[in-house]
């Protein structure tokens, strides 16, 4: 799957699986190009990533509930309303406003 914002696509690669959801961006050195679903997840764990990411809480038809753009290293964001999480690439938010539903391609 493919969130197309503007002119470009973001692959999304959707984590159902504990130790996907446990290591997503974890430890993770590389530059990040890709964004990671969390389905049915409600708290954000930012600990042990390398790099800031954006986050995107949305409910279930992908309506976005809340943004967070920067986000370092060491943190946790629980909202309660969000029906699932997408860890996105750094800047990624900035096109993105609440409200407004993520533009999903399935290929």
């Amino acid at each position: 799957m493919y969130l197309k914002i503007r002119y470009k696509k973001i692959e999304i690669k959707e984590y159902t699986k504990f130790i996907d959801r446990f290591k997503s961006f974890k430890f993770y050195l590389k530059k990040i190009n890709f964004g990671i679903k969390l389905p049915k997840k409600k708290i954000a764990n930012t600990y042990f990533f390398c790099q800031k990411i954006d986050i995107c809480f949305t409910d279930n038809n992908d309506k976005i509930l809340y943004l967070y753009e920067n986000v370092k290293s060491e943190k946790i964001i629980i909202k309660l309303k969000a029906k699932n999480i997408y860890f996105l690439p750094l800047g990624t938010c900035k096109y993105l406003n609440i409200g407004n539903k993520l533009n999903i391609i399935n290929r």
